[in-house]
């Protein structure tokens, strides 16, 4: 029975070639987008999903009371690991993580910098790491032991064996290798090439007794059977015991498996994350796939009148509804496997382009069974979705009606196909819509003054002796002409790495615990950054040697700290008193989305990692660039000479927002497209409904003109009601969206009027070509009866 299904299916398919080649198009792009989002969402919530302990692995989090809202964040101070361990026999492994860390390996004569990071012994038993040489027990024990990747020790020793061998760090330590681990998967969120022990960071004086600095993060694995929640409980007030300081801090433990795709909250709560974003597509993917099969519906019913004479003489010979069902069922579970052919040859063509796009090493696992056990159910479920309102329309023609030519049409002004072409036209108006939006934001904040000069700003870590020999480097580039100004700072002024609300002022209200960026600079800011200044004067230690302790405040910070007088107001940190001698205007240190925090950059005092170069715009900028990496190497030989430019490194801030515009934009145009086939299908079938009436029109004299109007005014209707529809839908999901930035732009109304005439105008152009081919057709030759 199976076969003589499967021949029917096949002969009706080559019968009606042009629809069933729309069918498999539509189908074909559905099953493809569908297919690339569904790897991308896997591979995102796969992420660290591998290590064997995660279900009893979690991370440190504070929480604590500021401006009426609870903050929550994810460093701690190095201290609380002990203090955890001391106090709490639940936990089974502790491991504090410091952020990345770079340093420089030497091996004879190779010099390699590499990026890695110092953590407790711990580390490999909480998280999966394999080693492939080397003992869990040991590897990290050693104050300069050094566990390195496959990868980066063959880039060190090459084919040699590595384990035993020593290296030279940062030109000044030696280390031995003690463990290879294997390289890190691809669907991991830690990136390093090499695992250094805590003790080594200790033994160049790292603090660990002070519990005001919350600058790592610290990792718990509890014992088997202990529950989370009541642990989180025991802790929550570890603050109150040890810090005077911060007695409303609260600590908690939150999963370690969720923080990849849950890492956002607000007054405390949880309220999402990069988990938003997979959302959002995990649902365009299943518009997408649901407007293919509304495609096939449309298409398929389309030719419900070449199709009726079948099912009526088919009846009349015995055929029962059920059998038609599954007949018309079969034909599109058949087009839906033919368009996973084409599908799964679209994927393998588009994910190298598509993880590009993502930025993600994303593939197609074809040796997994569970693969192909839900490919094969989703074609299924794709054709039997498609094809179930096809079967069943099909299949109600009564034989006496159909026999005659007189099978009764619906004369109801909505029809199913209405209703389906008005929800592609919708999906496809408020993704019309959100891209827009995505646009407008994008090119706002790209949009917004940075206060600061980015053009032919470079910067460069300051490592090795640089900073002993700062003052001859910077003399002799001030020499040449390949620069203008020089300064130092904490950190690139395209980030913010350190902020506090411990600052003291005068007048300072106790219960402000106002978050203040903490940045710090030497002389000759103003002129390298090209920063203004509102009030007083830049750091000149040169002509004011106290200036060592000199700060400037930017203007949110006068604001915050309600100074009438900035000038040579006192700022107190870390137990430094530092005097003002300066306004800025506000600059944008860290996120161009958010609004500008208050800022203070106290001076030399505070210790620089950062040198900020202006190169000279009259000269070449590759023969300067040239000639300051001659003076680095001649200052600094051991270290290569590596730089960023500030415009590049400011332009990546919208990276994340451009991939999302884009994928947005992807996929309203396919939406679009798949959206016309539909259309396509709705006009042909209205057209083929009225081709007596128009030859009547005809004959009375109507022109090609007027009964195109007449054909196409039913689709306007349509794409009015999408327009009526998607507007409130499109304008809650994008103001939700915006809200996540501070600095943002305003929803207007000719968003909405420019989605809703591009509709009209694709929809007409879509239904212009059945249309223009009906009005034309001789009237003799559509009046004749068959």
């Amino acid at each position: 029975m199976l076969k003589n299904y499967l021949k029917i299916a096949w002969r009706n398919l080559l019968r009606n070639k042009s629809f069933s080649v729309l069918n498999i198009v539509g189908l074909s792009i559905g099953l493809a987008v569908t297919a690339l989002i569904v790897i991308w969402i896997n591979f995102e919530i796969g992420i660290d999903q591998f290590h064997e302990h995660k279900d009893r692995t979690y991370q440190v989090y504070n929480q604590y009371p500021v401006g009426g809202e609870i903050w929550t964040w994810n460093s701690t101070p190095k201290v609380m690991a002990s203090a955890i361990q001391k106090d709490y026999p639940d936990v089974e492994h502790i491991a504090r993580v410091n952020w990345d860390s770079e340093f420089l390996f030497a091996k004879d004569d190779k010099r390699i910098k590499s990026t890695g990071k110092i953590v407790d012994p711990d580390f490999l038993k909480i998280f999966s790491f394999p080693l492939v040489e080397g003992s869990l027990e040991t590897v990290l024990e050693g104050v300069n032991s050094v566990v390195i990747t496959e990868s980066f020790a063959k880039k060190i020793f090459g084919d040699e064996e590595a384990v035993g061998k020593t290296v030279k760090v940062d030109n000044a330590d030696s280390f031995m290798i003690t463990g290879i681990l294997k390289d890190l998967p691809s669907n991991t969120d830690f990136e390093f090439d090499f695992l250094m022990p805590w003790a080594y960071l200790k033994q160049r004086g790292s603090d660990d007794k002070y519990w005001g600095n919350n600058s790592i993060a610290t990792y718990v694995m509890l014992k088997e059977g202990v529950d989370y929640n009541s642990f989180s409980k025991k802790i929550k007030n570890l603050r109150k015991v040890y810090d005077k300081d911060s007695p409303e801090m609260v600590t908690y433990l939150y999963p370690f498996t969720r923080s990849w795709l849950y890492s956002n909250f607000e007054n405390g709560e949880e309220i999402g994350g990069r988990i938003d974003i997979i959302r959002m597509f995990g649902i365009i993917a299943a518009i997408i796939l649901i407007i293919a099969c509304i495609n096939f519906m449309n298409l398929s019913t389309a030719r419900s009148e070449k199709r009726a004479k079948e099912v009526g003489v088919r009846k009349v010979v015995g055929a029962r509804r059920l059998t038609l069902v599954s007949q018309f069922l079969g034909e599109s579970v058949l087009i839906s496997f033919i368009a996973a052919v084409f599908a799964f040859i679209m994927v393998l063509i588009a994910l190298p382009h598509f993880s590009t796009l993502v930025e993600k090493p994303l593939s197609l696992d074809l040796t997994n069974i569970w693969f192909w056990g839900s490919t094969i159910v989703v074609i299924v479920f794709t054709g039997l979705l498609a094809g179930s309102y096809p079967a069943l329309f099909l299949s109600r023609f009564k034989p006496s009606s159909v026999l005659k030519g007189t099978f009764a049409k619906s004369k109801m002004g909505v029809t199913p196909r209405k209703v389906l072409v008005v929800l592609q036209f919708s999906a496809a108006i408020i993704l019309i819509t959100s891209s827009i939006i995505v646009m407008q934001q994008l090119k706002k904040v790209q949009d917004r003054q940075t206060g600061y000069a980015k053009n032919n700003l470079i910067y460069s870590i300051i490592q090795g002796d640089a900073e002993k020999n700062y003052s001859l480097i910077k003399e002799e580039l001030m020499a040449s002409n390949a620069v203008t100004s020089i300064t130092r700072t904490s950190s690139p002024v395209t980030e913010g790495w350190s902020n506090t609300w411990n600052f003291e002022w005068m007048g300072k209200d106790k219960e402000n615990k106002r978050i203040v960026q903490r940045f710090a600079a030497d002389e000759n800011i103003k002129e390298t950054l090209g920063i203004e200044l509102v009030a007083g004067r830049d750091f000149d230690l040169n002509k004011y040697p106290t200036d060592s302790t000199a700060a400037l405040i930017n203007e949110s910070a006068v604001a915050l700290m309600n100074f009438d007088e900035p000038i040579g107001q006192i700022i107190k940190d870390n137990g430094i008193e530092w005097h003002v001698v300066g306004v800025t205007k506000d600059f944008v240190l860290d996120s161009p989305f958010q609004r500008i925090q208050p800022m203070v950059i106290e001076g030399a005092k505070a210790g620089f990692n950062v040198i900020h170069i202006k190169l000279n715009t009259t000269s070449n900028t590759s023969e300067s660039l040239a000639e300051v990496e001659t003076v680095f190497k001649k200052y600094n030989p051991e270290y290569p000479f590596e730089y960023q430019f500030v415009d590049q490194e400011y332009a990546r801030k919208f990276d994340s927002e451009k991939r999302t515009g884009q994928l947005v934009s992807m996929f309203t145009l396919l939406t679009i497209f798949i959206s016309c086939l539909g259309l396509f299908g709705l006009a042909s079938y209205m057209a083929e409904n009225r081709i007596k009436e128009i030859g009547i029109r005809k004959v009375l004299g109507a022109s090609v003109r007027s009964i195109t109007t007449l054909l196409s005014i039913d689709f306007i209707k349509l794409v009015l009601i999408s327009i009526i529809l998607a507007v409130p839908i499109s304008w809650y999901f994008m103001n939700n969206w915006l809200e996540d930035f501070d600095y943002r732009v305003n929803i207007s109304w000719w968003t909405f009027v420019l989605a809703g005439i591009l509709a009209l105008v694709i929809a007409l152009v879509t239904v212009s070509y059945q249309a223009i081919k009906a009005a034309i057709v001789n009237p003799m030759k559509s009046l004749r009866t068959e």
